[in-house]
């Protein structure tokens, strides 16, 4: 469509929201100035967008009615046809609500992409068809993918199937809650702070956060390259390496992926223990509001791997307890990327859908609508932006490497790392009139171990250890860079001797 030119005017207003001071003449210069760029950047729209073509056909979708969907997990139910034949044939699986599938709404929670249908299939939606699994639907997740509770997403509150009146875990609720419910055999979910991990522990299944880049992140809502990750949730540790086994490596689009080495996991299984090495990570254990028999839980259930040859030891980290500290400036870019850059981010090449940053750019018009907890954070690092420009983002980035790097010191004298997933067992999800400063801690507590192996890039496997009070217990695990076979075997174990218990 033809542009209509800039009027000085306009340029004035530009100018002084930038703090720029510019008399009438130098407006009007300006004015044609930008006329031109405008002009030309507009072609771009007689260019056509293409995309791959669907390979696996797929029959019309619905939106469940409450009785068919008691959890509030499913936001649309549809039947994809996997492969004939494959590694993953005759599950079914569920793709959390920011992974793209062609001719399918996508919500990503929030009633601002209410109605989008994306063109084109995600990596991962591809490569769980082409496995021989069938996709059974989109699983609800969080507003825009920002909270680590199960309360936000706007099509309603995602519940536990072990208790409805708790939280499933977010942002990846509908995944989880769905396998925890024996609905799906196998999920899709999604990971920038503990959103595969935190509903994992909650709903009592296996999620793993596998090493950033591993599993491509095209095709699915991003909202920090460096903390993007996608992997799988399964109830069993089996599945688990299957459904990474069947996601895993590079698609050459996705920029995350550089170095990325791909392992065949389901040949650690059966492997045991014997002569790994397990550190219980101890500044993991008794966080503020931790509860007792969920730390109790967790250490015995790694204590006990010595009996099957494993060999148990503390370490210790104090780093951890204060990783919190690089969440807001990291989640500058976030918010960035998600309200400035509308949704995709800038400075990389990867799959970018024109029509999805037209939808997200909507926002600005319908701001109020925005979630608390995306109203918190977009307020937060505004705030920090202001005051301090991105000074803070710089640090953050600055000092990365180092917390990595005492993380691989750790992980230089053990195999694997161990520690609660969630300092809790799944909370009671609070009333919808509950006061902001409720919402916001139910969206970030969980997060207190997760967070940190996002910008740590180390994979992290959350497994039920057991129960207490009639709710799960997750375990976390985190291994080194692309050693998630290591993770599997210890998993295997804990499942092994959950099952005896």
């Amino acid at each position: 469509m033809p542009a209509a030119p800039p009027t000085p005017a306009e340029i004035e207003a530009i100018a002084r929201d930038l703090g720029l001071h510019l008399d009438a003449a130098a407006c009007a210069d300006y004015a044609q100035i930008a006329g031109a760029f405008v002009g030309t950047t507009v072609l771009l729209d007689s260019w056509p967008d293409e995309f791959p073509p669907v390979r696996h056909p797929r029959g019309a979708w619905s939106r469940p009615a409450p009785a068919e969907n008691p959890l509030g997990a499913w936001y649309v139910k549809v039947r994809v046809e996997g492969a004939a034949s494959g590694p993953l044939a005759g599950r079914t699986c569920a793709l959390k609500d920011n992974v793209m599938l062609a001719g399918v709404p996508l919500m990503n929670g929030t009633r601002l992409l209410e109605g989008y249908v994306p063109p084109v299939d995600a990596t991962v939606a591809l490569r769980v068809l082409d496995a021989g699994a069938t996709v059974l639907g989109k699983a609800t997740c969080e507003s825009f993918c920002l909270s680590a509770g199960s309360h936000t997403s706007e099509s309603g509150p995602v519940r536990n199937p072990r208790d409805p009146a708790r939280h499933a875990g977010g942002s990846s609720s509908g995944s989880a809650a769905l396998v925890a419910a024996g609905e799906v055999d196998l999920a899709i979910g999604c990971d920038q702070g503990g959103s595969i991990r935190v509903p994992a522990s909650f709903c009592g299944v296996v999620g793993l956060k596998p090493t950033h880049g591993l599993v491509p992140y095209t095709g699915i809502l991003p909202l920090e390259p460096t903390l993007d990750h996608a992997g799988p949730i399964t109830r069993t540790v089996a599945d688990n390496a299957r459904l990474l086994e069947a996601i895993a490596g590079p698609d050459g689009v996705d920029p995350r992926q550089a170095g990325a080495r791909v392992d065949r996991y389901t040949a650690a299984l059966g492997r045991g223990v014997e002569g790994l090495r397990v550190g219980l990570l101890r500044e993991g254990f008794g966080l503020p509001g931790a509860e007792p028999d969920v730390d109790a839980r967790v250490e015995g259930s790694v204590r006990a791997l010595e009996r099957r040859g494993a060999r148990v030891a503390d370490v210790s980290l104090p780093l951890h307890r204060q990783a919190g500290a690089l969440l807001a400036p990291v989640f500058q870019s976030a918010m960035a990327t998600l309200l400035y850059a509308d949704g995709f981010g800038l400075g990389r090449e990867d799959l970018f859908v024109p029509s999805f940053a037209e939808r997200v750019g909507a926002w600005r018009e319908r701001a109020d609508e925005l979630s608390v907890p995306v109203k918190a954070l977009f307020l937060t690092t505004e705030l920090l932006r202001r005051r301090y420009g991105f000074r803070y983002y710089a640090k953050a980035m600055h000092v990365l490497p180092r917390v990595r790097a005492a993380y691989d010191g750790l992980l230089r004298g053990v195999d694997v790392l161990a520690l609660p997933t969630t300092p809790t067992k799944a909370p009671l999800l609070p009333p919808p009139d509950a006061p902001r400063a409720v919402v916001i801690a139910h969206a970030m507590a969980p997060t207190a171990n997760t967070q940190v192996f996002d910008h740590t890039h180390h994979p992290a496997l959350s497994v039920p250890c057991g129960e207490s009070e009639g709710l799960p217990v997750g375990l976390m695990l985190v291994g080194r860079h692309f050693e998630e076979s290591s993770l599997y075997r210890v998993a295997e174990a804990v499942e092994a001797d959950r099952g005896r218990a």
